[in-house]
């Protein structure tokens, strides 16, 4: 078949759908992308060998009735350019993966009658997926309580989060060597996702910072946030490594031997399917405060320690992050504990799904 990708934004939709995506390629399928330009699949989609289509959206008002009014006409024009994009195209079957870029898309597919699929990844569906859900034919989910949450008549399975091979794939040593570190200490890993966070950066500055510490910094900053931590970092001291952005998280993963991060649920896949414990700092900008939902599940399992934002305090994160590096067993046990929570063979699962879709 020819399948349509559709949406993204940032890394927890842009990843899983890449992951879905080399499943349907690996099987003998054509995939094509759609997507924003400007955003993270304008860049990474076609740098994974994908057909990249163009396209926009508008964005949903939280407020005023003007707005949603406005909100409503442009989309309307969004699923027409959406409409000749897929009359040319002509797939068979679209499946939208998150973010408010897929809305048109999906909506368009199914003024066609295309068929159209949905997944979401995380407890707390975002708006696009809800509105998809109403017309989707299949709606796939990683946790069991988001499909109670997704409106509409069409089958609903959980399945988990896609995770891409590639970040299983790193090796230790050379992951090292690439990065500037030593084999002989302990190495924190501190991301703030695709974009990066402003919040995890302080940590990791502060990190940077500590005297006579006995392990080692990868920080990766995100590229919006780079310049000003390379700015308020100066030259990085010995054992730390900064980064703008990391391509290849299988090396980072690799490397680690914890992490502080984010609670997108694709990131927690990559974690539970690398067995890297973490302290996970949820996002409080999302909705439904869903990444301390998902990161609240991780913790119950063992697998991982949450400190919300808003109740951060840096040297009190830095003093547990010294004691779990410096604890072999505890971390041994973590990262076990991880494992135990992955999901392996999810994008196969919604390759056999999608497959059945249209049979």
């Amino acid at each position: 078949m020819k399948l349509m990708l559709a949406g993204g934004g940032t890394g927890g939709h842009v990843y899983p759908a890449l992951a879905m995506g080399d499943a349907m390629r690996g099987r003998g399928h054509e995939v094509v992308y759609a997507g924003a330009p400007d955003r993270l699949e304008g860049r990474v989609v076609p740098e994974r060998g994908y057909r990249f289509l163009p396209v926009s959206a508008p964005q949903f008002p939280r407020s005023g009735p003007l707005r949603k009014l406005g909100f409503a006409g442009a989309l309307a024009a969004a699923v027409l350019r959406a409409r000749a994009m897929l009359e040319a195209e002509r797939p068979e079957l679209v499946l939208g993966v998150g973010g408010y870029i897929m809305a048109p898309t999906v909506l368009a597919a199914w003024s066609l009658g295309i068929p159209r699929a949905i997944h979401e990844s995380n407890v707390a569906p975002g708006l696009a997926n809800r509105l998809c859900a109403r017309v989707a034919d299949l709606v796939m989910t990683t946790y069991d309580q988001t499909r109670e949450r997704l409106p509409g008549p069409a089958e609903k399975v959980t399945v988990g989060c896609p995770v891409n091979p590639e970040v299983l794939r790193g090796d230790r040593p050379a992951a090292l060597r690439r990065y500037g570190l030593s084999p002989d200490r302990p190495v924190l890993l501190v991301v703030g996702g695709s974009l990066g966070a402003a919040t995890l950066n302080a940590v990791a500055l502060a990190a940077a910072r500590v005297p006579r510490r006995p392990w080692q910094l990868l920080w990766i900053t995100g590229p919006r946030y780079h310049e000003a931590a390379r700015r308020d970092l100066g030259e990085p001291p010995p054992g730390v490594a900064v980064l703008r952005y990391e391509d290849r998280m299988g090396d980072a993963y690799a490397a680690a031997d914890l992490t502080v991060c984010r609670a997108g649920s694709s990131t927690l896949s990559e974690l539970t399917a690398a067995g890297l414990p973490a302290l996970l700092i949820p996002s409080p900008n999302v909705t439904e405060n869903h990444q301390e939902a998902n990161a609240r599940g991780l913790e119950a399992a063992g697998a991982a320690l949450v400190m919300t934002e808003a109740a951060l305090d840096i040297p009190a994160a830095l003093d547990q992050i010294s004691a779990l590096l410096a604890d072999p067993e505890a971390l041994a046990a973590m990262s076990a504990a991880a494992r135990s929570q992955s999901r392996p063979g999810v994008a196969e699962e919604v390759a056999r799904r999608l497959e059945a879709l249209i049979a």
